[in-house]
């Protein structure tokens, strides 16, 4: 008899242990019963949204990835064509005062000839470097979109993961962007050009001082 007291003295902890861990899982599948991601499961519609959206934000994120890619290549071709552009003119001037070496001063009335050569083509280049940064600032705004859209659309997906069958299906995605008045743009627009062609207009300016150098170095 005392064995058996002692028997079951020692079986009632285990027990109470085995009683506690089913209470504990029947809480823990109530838990997930109940959680979002369940109810969207059992719900079609949202289950459809969530994955539509889910596939938005994934085109949304190669075509972020296609736009950084290429505005690194434009970089790389402005960043070439400006160095043509030095080289070009470091090779100019050299020959020009090569040749204004050789030949003295008799062709000082005719210094507008290797002046207008050498503006010409610092056109033709500044425009082609002006096209790249138009084509640059064009895919630096399509960019801000598709970031600005894709944030939308994530914490779209959030909002549905956390609130489940709570959420409106009729919720569309909103990037919050804030429409501004007239005024500012067009107190900020002269800076804001200037800022984004700032490489242009250092072309242009340093064309200009590459101008009378022409005559100076034929003439002096």
């Amino acid at each position: 008899m005392a064995e058996m007291k002692d028997a079951h003295v020692v079986e009632i902890p285990v027990d109470e242990e085995h009683q506690q861990k089913l209470i504990s899982a029947m809480n823990t599948l109530s838990a997930i019963q109940h959680h979002p991601l369940m109810e969207i499961s059992e719900s079609p519609g949202h289950l459809l949204l969530l994955k539509l959206w889910q596939r938005e934000e994934d085109l949304f994120g190669r075509r972020i990835a296609m736009k950084e890619t290429r505005m690194d290549s434009i970089k790389r071709e402005i960043f070439q064509s400006c160095c043509f552009f030095f080289l070009f003119h470091v090779f100019f001037l050299t020959m020009l005062f090569i040749s204004s070496m050789n030949s003295g001063k008799n062709k000082c009335h005719q210094w507008w000839v290797p002046a207008f050569l050498s503006v010409s083509t610092s056109l033709v280049l500044i425009f082609l470097v002006q096209v790249k940064l138009c084509r640059y600032w064009k895919v630096a705004n399509q960019l801000q979109r598709e970031r600005s859209d894709g944030r939308a659309v994530t914490r779209c997906i959030q909002e549905l993961r956390m609130k489940g069958a709570s959420f409106d299906l009729s919720k569309e995605p909103s990037n919050g962007r804030r429409m501004k008045s007239s005024s500012v743009e067009i107190k900020w627009k002269p800076i804001t050009w200037c800022s984004q062609n700032l490489i242009t207009l250092f072309l242009v300016c340093f064309a200009g001082l590459v101008f009378p150098a022409n005559k100076f170095i034929l003439c002096y």
